[in-house]
């Protein structure tokens, strides 16, 4: 008889139901994990993306203004700098980085890593749970990580979810490509590309080097911790560890050689740091034009999405091709920066306390300038802010008499710059008063493409754009209108003679209430001058006197079809320039001249596209006859005397008898332009203004220069004249325009029309001496100056 040990029974019954514990546990394990699943995928720990969002992936992108010359120029964004790359625009190295070191077995999981999944649980702090896929699926739809560990876990399910259906509609290089597109690197720099042209100094993300890339790639684990620039730039030690990490990691999956590793490891980030805000970079000016032509664009209801919905200029990834070079841009802007802080220093200068007891203000007396600070006061955004915090118009001027902490605009070795001081308001609105501005725009006559745009000398400081919304007194830029009405409509010749002497327009002839008597400021009226000689003078009196030929009327007439659009009143007074108009106007409408007497409107997009590359507008021309080409090439032709021997002389020159005594704001010079330029320059009433509006056959450019108020200005025509001015910052910009040899700006010379019928050529007339050839503004200024009204 067999005896049964009931202690071997009792143990064995014990470890059968140790197993069954076990298997119970791990089948109900893998049950509740399964069930989890199917939970999270129901949307129980939160709503799920659908297939549609799944396929059409939201995220907040910036639209792109993008130059003719397929440069970036800026962004439009609220929150988000964002601008999507496609993989191919990815260098291999970059993403050898990222796979190295977030994602070792990229290519081969399905979304989820389960190795490295089961290491985390097995091992926690471990690492390498979360894929690159499931790091996607957690930026685009659980954003934030929850810091209770149940809630981070049920999250967890629903990025794996998320993270398997991505890579079943997308391949392995769209999600990486997204991944990069959507991360965040601080500093304003959201997406791959913004890190790339922000840290390195505006390169496109296929232009990062290996260890570029491979800093980009460590600031992913923590972009705060690991921004370079943090903690006035100690944070760069911490950046820098990083970097080399990933350069370990790339070495370790064999993607570099030891050799280059080490190599990699000891260099500096190399990082220049370039932000990208509304207010800094290139065109600013322009690209704020192009932010409110935007708006405008959106609220009609022709330009609509497919449902119906309104586009979001700052979110829907627009990309707004525009007709601006960002080469010649650059050139412009480089231009007005290197003049204006020297014209800035004499203005300055010439203010001191002890120089001018008023400055910077000319010609006002105590109560003028009281009520003009005044008007300042109450039209500034001091005065609105405490307006709104229910402050008295007591208490708000008093505040404008109390120190106060504040960052005020300043030049700085040549360049835009600020200070921060203790003053008291009234006085920083008296020192911005003292602040010369400039506006200039160029363009091509034939298409009507703008080229480069520079409205003012500092967007951060001075938001008023001088190009489209200043409008100034022209002064004697507004001449060859009157001598292109006589030319069109008397049939006259640049040759044909005109007297010198005074005359008036008497009150009543074209509806004046007035007589009108202009006066040459030289005090010099006998004798007679050819029309070119002239003009090329800016002699008041010849001017008058083609205006008592033709009237205002027909004079108001050619310039509206030459594309002014501001008032002009109809007094005889207009011929010496009195009427306010705008840069954006004076270019149009030269630009005609120099485009055979048709009129193109200025074109500043080209075309809209969405994000995916659908184009949603394209320009029309706008053209019209308004001159023939016989009366546009003659008035051309007159204007072309003003650069041959009047006041634009300047820019032909290698050398000049006063070029010292202008040395201080003659940048640039000498320009040595000897090829075919036509133009006029401007100089308003007591110097308050200056222009030039200069042309060759392909690029017509206007530039102006001025203070906020007409009545701070020079004291002279030595600095205050159009030829000081403005000219300089022409032909600077122009003197590089012909150096950059891809641009290909004409050197030619002005296509005659076939079967000419008016006489240019004057050499049977030298004997009226077209003006002294030394380069001086003087011979401009004599007779613009004085424009009675």
């Amino acid at each position: 008889m067999i005896k049964i040990d009931s202690k071997q029974i009792s143990k064995t019954e014990n470890f059968k139901k140790h197993v069954r514990w076990f298997w119970g546990l791990f089948l109900g394990g893998i049950f509740s994990f399964f069930l989890l699943f199917f939970i999270a995928s129901l949307g129980g720990f939160g709503e799920m993306p659908d297939h549609t969002q799944l396929e059409n992936l939201k995220t907040n992108l910036a639209s792109e203004i993008i130059s003719n010359d397929g440069k970036t120029l800026g962004k439009l964004y609220y929150k988000a700098n964002r601008t999507p790359v496609s993989y191919d625009e990815l260098p291999k190295h970059l993403v050898n980085a990222l796979i190295a070191t977030e994602d070792v077995r990229y290519l081969e999981h399905s979304g989820i890593d389960a190795r490295g999944t089961l290491r985390a649980i097995l091992k926690p702090g471990s690492g390498g749970a979360s894929t690159i896929t499931q790091q996607l699926a957690k930026l685009l739809f659980t954003k934030r990580a929850s810091s209770n560990k149940v809630k981070r876990v049920l999250q967890k399910f629903k990025e794996w979810i998320i993270a398997i259906r991505l890579e079943r509609q997308y391949t392995k290089q769209e999600i990486i490509a997204q991944y990069l597109n959507i991360a965040s690197f601080d500093n304003n720099a959201h997406g791959i590309r913004s890190a790339s042209r922000i840290y390195f100094g505006g390169k496109e993300p296929n232009e990062l080097d290996q260890k570029e890339s491979a800093m980009i790639v460590g600031m992913l684990k923590n972009p705060s911790l690991f921004n370079p620039l943090k903690d006035k730039g100690k944070r760069a030690v911490k950046t820098k560890k990083r970097r080399n990490v990933v350069l370990s990691q790339m070495y370790k999956y064999e993607y570099i050689s030891k050799t280059k590793k080490d190599s990699l490891q000891k260099t500096d980030l190399g990082i220049k740091y370039t932000p990208e805000s509304h207010n800094t970079g290139t065109a600013t000016y322009f690209r704020e034009y192009i932010r409110a032509w935007m708006k405008g664009w959106v609220k009609k209801k022709i330009n609509r999405k497919p449902n119906g919905e309104k586009y979001n200029i700052t979110s829907d990834g627009l990309k707004i091709y525009v007709t601006i070079d960002s080469r010649m841009q650059k050139y412009a802007e480089k231009a007005v920066a290197r003049h204006m802080p020297r014209l800035q220093a004499e203005f300055f200068k010439q203010n001191t306390s002890k120089r001018n007891p008023t400055a910077p203000f000319l010609g006002l007396n105590k109560s003028e300038i009281e009520k003009l600070m005044n008007d300042g006061m109450s039209r500034g955004e001091r005065w609105r802010i405490l307006k709104s915090q229910g402050k008295s118009k007591k208490e708000i001027r008093a505040s404008f008499y109390q120190p106060t902490k504040m960052t005020i605009f300043k030049w700085i070795d040549g360049k835009v710059g600020k200070v921060d001081t203790i003053m008291k308001p009234i006085d920083s609105m008296r020192y911005y008063k003292h602040i010369l501005r400039t506006g200039m725009m160029s363009m091509d006559p034939q298409t009507g493409h703008v080229k480069a745009w520079v409205g003012g000398i500092s967007n951060r400081h001075f938001q008023f754009d001088m190009v489209n919304q200043g409008k100034r007194q022209v002064g004697s830029t507004f001449k060859p209108f009157v001598y292109a009405t006589a030319i069109d409509q008397l049939h006259m010749s640049p040759c044909d003679e005109i007297p010198m002497s005074q005359i008036t327009i008497e009150a009543n002839k074209f509806g004046s209430h007035e007589s009108w008597t202009p006066t040459n400021s030289n005090g010099e009226y006998g004798g007679e001058k050819t029309l070119k000689a002239a003009l090329a003078g800016s002699v008041n009196t010849a001017t008058a006197r083609l205006m008592n030929k033709v009237g205002p009327r027909p004079v108001i007439d050619l310039a509206k079809r030459l594309g002014v659009t501001s008032k002009i009143p109809e007094v005889p007074s207009i011929a010496l320039g009195t009427t306010d108009i705008s840069v954006y106007e004076m270019v149009g409408a030269y630009s005609t001249f120099a485009n055979k007497g048709v009129y193109t409107k200025p074109v500043i997009i080209e075309r809209i596209e969405d994000k995916n590359g659908t184009v949603l507008y394209q320009f029309e021309p706008e053209t019209k006859d308004v001159l023939s080409a016989e009366s546009a090439y003659v008035t051309v032709n007159l204007m072309e005397g003003v650069v041959q021997s009047g006041s634009g002389s300047r820019l032909r020159h290698s050398r000049s008898k006063n070029e010292y005594a202008y040395k201080k704001i003659i940048t640039g010079y000498p320009y040595e332009l000897l090829n075919p330029i036509a133009g006029k320059t401007g100089t308003t009433q007591n110097q308050s203004d200056g222009w030039f509006v200069g042309m060759v056959p392909n690029l017509v450019t206007g530039v102006w220069v001025g203070a906020e108020d007409r009545a701070a200005h020079f004291s002279s025509a030595t600095y205050g004249a159009g030829a000081a001015m403005s000219l300089p910052i022409w032909g600077m910009y122009m003197k590089s325009c012909y150096e950059d040899k891809t641009l290909n700006v004409s050197k030619s010379n002005f296509e005659k029309p076939k079967n000419l019928s008016v006489e240019v050529d004057c050499n049977r007339h030298q004997q009226d001496n077209l003006g002294e050839d030394n380069g001086t503004p003087i011979e401009e200024t004599t007779d613009e100056l004085d424009l009675l009204q």
